[in-house]
């Protein structure tokens, strides 16, 4: 808008210089004509009769003034410098020889009427209408198209400078460390180029940054299990007591937070090998099977026939942490699908606990985040269970989205893509 305005200002000000000009050139003509002419027309309508002189008027009609045999029109005093200019004009053309008496008969238009006497005493009126050169017909229409022009090419310049800069708002928003992004085209102003190669560096640092964190969790955690092992191993050849249950209490806690910390590690990772197309209800119907063969309280509820393309075990990893989660929490879960509008499809994990607070939905999707204060991880577990299924999501480029169900519960659902199989593999 800045630089359109810009323009059309610039526009409007050579069209008001045009008119101005033309203005004055019209004016200097109109006078000019009128001290040439009125002299020579008066003279001529001298040696006519009164009946010649009304033929003769119209012949001698200009455009911004006319003859009229009679008497002028009722009116007021000259009201402008303009119609006193043009009838001391007239006065010095005719060499001051007859009594003007002029006087103004119309303002809008201006429109005034000198009149004289001729020699047989006759009156006669000259009529002056100041005007400018009117204004084609086409020129509007002509401005019209300028400024559509104007705005047009103005519309393409800040667009063609400002695409750069929508592209790194987009790269900036789907910065996500957990997934590859190529890098932004660096190309465009010198500016943007330059913001454009400091994002690229900056996504490859973090991604840097973030593999070589995730690899000294996976290593430490992977470290700790021997230990582990060796130190459960010797207390169980120790005797019987209770301070022998508690340390092989603690030691399996530990062995569940190493054994978690190697799988979050992974599941940045999750995605791999090709996607194949599955039936949806039939993986999840294995899957509730499963908990139910080993005596989970987990059923399958409302379940939309779906077929997608995915990785089986990426997805059945997702599912089955959120069914730990509310199993957990809930004491029982369920689990459903179903066909959304916009053609995704929804997995639900259901239950009946106590659900989340709001203002805390977010935070539980972060590693090691728990809701149980005292950090308690018989109550509030390792704050990885939730964290690992939304990365993994993240890696099927789908959604985990938390929220309360009413009459109270959770409902955890993954929002999945339905897109085409890139495989011809398919699986039941």
């Amino acid at each position: 808008m800045i630089l359109f305005t810009g323009l059309l200002l610039a526009h409007a000000l050579s069209f008001a210089l045009l008119f101005s000009e033309r203005y004055v050139v019209a004016r200097s003509m109109m006078l000019t004509h009128l001290d040439q002419d009125v002299a020579v027309s008066v003279a001529l309508l001298e040696r006519l009769s009164p009946a010649e002189r009304v033929r003769w008027a119209p012949r001698l009609e200009r455009r911004t003034y006319r003859y009229l045999p009679g008497p002028a029109r009722p009116g007021v005093p000259l009201t402008s410098d303009r119609a006193r200019e043009v009838t001391a004009l007239i006065d010095r053309s005719l060499n001051h020889h007859y009594r003007l008496r002029a006087r103004t008969v119309s303002t809008s238009p201006e429109r005034f009427e000198v009149e004289l006497t001729l020699a047989d005493g006759q009156p006669l009126t000259i009529e002056v209408t100041p005007s400018v050169m009117p204004i084609a017909r086409w020129l509007p229409v002509v401005l019209a198209a300028q400024l559509a022009l104007l705005l047009l090419c103005a519309w393409l310049a800040v667009r063609l400078a400002t695409r750069p800069l929508v592209q790194l708002a987009d790269a900036v928003e789907r910065l996500d460390p957990a997934r590859t992004h190529p890098p932004l085209p660096q190309e465009g102003p010198v500016e943007v180029v330059k913001a454009a190669t400091a994002f690229n560096a900056m996504q490859a640092r973090i991604g840097h940054y973030l593999a070589e964190r995730l690899q000294i969790l996976a290593a430490i955690s992977h470290d700790l299990q021997t230990p582990i092992t060796r130190m459960k191993l010797r207390l169980e050849a120790m005797e019987e007591g209770a301070d022998r249950d508690r340390l092989i209490g603690d030691l399996e806690q530990l062995q569940q937070l190493v054994r978690e910390g190697i799988a979050y590690a992974r599941s940045t990772h999750g995605a791999t090998g090709p996607a194949v197309r599955l039936d949806l209800h039939a993986l999840l119907d294995s899957v509730v099977c499963d908990y139910q063969d080993a005596g989970k309280p987990v059923t399958l509820g409302e379940c939309a026939r779906a077929s997608l393309s995915t990785r089986p075990p990426t997805l059945r990893r997702i599912v089955e942490n959120l069914i730990d989660n509310a199993v957990k929490y809930g004491g029982a879960a369920e689990v459903g699908v179903r066909q959304l509008d916009d053609g995704r499809v929804a997995v639900d994990v259901c239950d009946r606990g106590p659900g989340i607070p709001e203002q805390e939905m977010q935070a539980v999707l972060q590693p090691f985040y728990r809701l149980e204060s005292s950090r308690n991880r018989d109550t509030g577990g390792t704050g990885l269970g939730l964290a690992i299924a939304h990365q993994l999501a993240a890696t099927l480029d789908g959604e985990l989205v938390l929220a309360n169900r009413s009459g109270g519960g959770l409902r955890a659902t993954l929002l999945l893509p339905v897109a085409p199989a890139s495989t011809g593999r398919s699986t039941g």
